[in-house]
């Protein structure tokens, strides 16, 4: 299978679930095939971790000990050992044995993440950099395919930890979502209606396209994507341009050009092509580094957002032919 066919089997298997987001849903097809992760921003009910369900059940070949999909509701009082584990005392045997965690799972979801203090939500930085966990000093890796998609929402701010600009940059994408058009809200309402459970979305034909090894072969696919010097040197500008705009604070790291070298490389995949184009890079910049690009209090107070800066900086920056 190539990474292109994965495209359509898999948006085609969770339109009878999923209703316009299409769009959204490729950037977590993206990042599946990347090894990266998304934070997704909207208001309560657009669907953001029915996305992710949605995304696991696409995943075949889960065993006893690696689930396909988790939850972790992030609250004020979650603690680091709620989301990785903890050694539990064995009376039978006078011993401790390690109780793995939520975050062993193939795809988790971490529920409002900026709910949690800064303890709990630095426990995400080492699995999410470097796919493994540390409890007790003793290593643990995570499973070869993971991805963490966590939730936040941009309108009730009481109670919150804003996710600080180290952890933002651990996020391949950050995803926007908004509330349908009057005819997706009617989808939703027909779906619901004829009977869809979130718990069970195989009824609706949402059962798996990949197993495990599939995955691995597709990130292999795309990781074999070639990539032009003249691309590569345009790709990096448009980071370092994102720390000079005069609007911003801070820009995009060298993470960033990391993104957008290795997202661009599955726009290019998907579309068929062994080679990225400068309209891969351009497509796929503004969930790359919108939360990268972060604004002067005085620019936000204006009205300017990170998705005005980087379209101004796609705009300036030469293309190279």
């Amino acid at each position: 299978m190539s990474p292109a066919e994965f495209e359509s089997a898999a948006l085609e298997r969770t339109r009878g679930v999923l209703v316009e987001l299409d769009e959204p849903f490729r950037l977590l097809l993206m990042a599946l095939l990347v090894g990266g992760n998304v934070l997704i921003e909207g208001v309560p009910g657009t669907a953001k971790t029915l996305m992710a369900r949605s995304l696991a059940a696409l995943l075949g070949g889960a065993s006893d000990s690696v689930q396909r999909f988790q939850r972790i509701q992030f609250t004020p009082d979650l603690m680091p050992s709620d989301i990785l584990g903890t050694s539990v005392f064995q009376m039978q045997t006078a011993k401790f044995t390690f109780r793995a965690g939520p975050i062993f799972a193939n795809v988790v979801v971490a529920d409002e993440v900026n709910r949690a203090p800064a303890k709990t939500q630095s426990a995400l930085l080492e699995a999410m950099e470097e796919h493994q966990v540390t409890v007790e000093g003793q290593r643990m890796p995570l499973p070869p395919v993971f991805l963490v998609v966590a939730t936040q929402n941009p309108v009730e701010f009481e109670g919150t930890y804003p996710l600080p600009e180290a952890q933002l940059d651990r996020f391949l994408f950050k995803v926007l979502l908004e509330h349908g058009s009057a005819e997706a809200e009617r989808g939703v309402v027909q779906r619901h209606h004829a009977g869809l459970q979130v718990m069970d979305l195989a009824a609706f034909g949402l059962t798996p396209v990949v197993d495990v090894e599939e995955v691995l072969n597709l990130r292999s696919q795309v990781q074999q994507v070639k990539v032009d010097e003249s691309v590569a040197d345009y790709l990096v500008a448009i980071g370092r341009a994102s720390r000079t705009m005069p609007e911003v604070q801070y820009g995009a790291s060298v993470r960033g050009a990391l993104g957008l070298l290795n997202a661009s490389k599955c726009v290019a995949a998907f579309a068929g092509r062994d080679y990225v184009t400068p309209d891969d890079v351009k497509a796929i910049a503004a969930p790359v580094l919108r939360h990268r690009v972060i604004l002067k209090p005085e620019s936000e107070l204006d009205g300017v957002r990170p998705d005005d800066v980087i379209q101004r900086i796609l705009a300036a920056t030469p293309v190279p032919r």
